[in-house]
């Protein structure tokens, strides 16, 4: 082997599985101790199972997070979402629910969600790919409820890039003077802490619709 092929077999090999497609091992639901019983291990997927739903979650479902906490990633991940679907993938997660009762008050939410199907995709900075109600996508590249859509976020020195299906749709920089007149501007706005942090857990949406995760890869930069 050269020198340039054992670099770049270094470099894929510092990509770890967060999902090891068989257990929910390195998870747990926000703010408890196992991951609820909705979420289940299907065919190397992590699926959000609808069957007992409740209100706008499910029951015994819920977000669930990550064991760690990451600053400077470089997340993969491939997923798919039922017709009509909402789901996301949520960033630098504080797991304190007594202090902030949902994920998605301190983390920026990266959108997975059927464009066709499902009404939030009538609404600006709401569509698949966006950084939800911040930034949208550009371009849409997001692929029809049912199919496979696969999704980077890379995270570096306060730099955030997220790709879709190959084409890279957002890019900002966190938490200078203009981010903070985004989350000003947004449905945000008045949630203490919300986007100010520079580590914390990824996690995974239960909005109430069945939803697929598979291949999900980090590197630490």
């Amino acid at each position: 082997m050269d020198n340039n092929q054992s670099a770049g077999s270094s470099a894929q090999a510092s990509f770890r599985p967060l999902f090891d497609g068989k257990t929910t091992k390195g998870w747990h639901t926000y703010g408890q101790a196992t991951v609820g019983r909705a979420w289940v291990v299907d065919n190397g997927t992590l699926h959000l199972n609808t069957a007992n739903k409740k209100n706008w979650q499910k029951g015994d479902g819920g977000d669930i997070v990550t064991e760690e906490s990451f600053d400077n990633f470089h997340l993969k991940l491939e997923w798919k979402i039922a017709p009509k679907g909402n789901s996301g993938i949520i960033l630098f997660v504080q797991d304190e629910p007594a202090k902030y009762p949902n994920t998605w008050n301190t983390g920026p939410e990266v959108q997975v969600l059927d464009n066709e199907g499902h009404p939030d995709a009538k609404i600006h900075k709401h569509r698949a790919g966006d950084l939800y109600d911040l930034i949208a996508s550009n371009p849409e590249t997001v692929k029809p409820a049912g199919q496979w859509n696969q999704v980077e976020i890379i995270s570096s020195k306060g730099q955030l890039e997220i790709r879709q299906n190959g084409k890279k749709v957002v890019t900002t920089t966190l938490w200078d003077d203009n981010w903070k007149e985004m989350v000003a501007g947004s449905k945000f706005k008045n949630m203490a802490g919300f986007g100010t942090f520079k580590s914390g857990k990824i996690a995974l949406q239960d909005h109430g619709d069945d939803v697929w995760y598979r291949n999900i890869m980090i590197k630490r930069l």
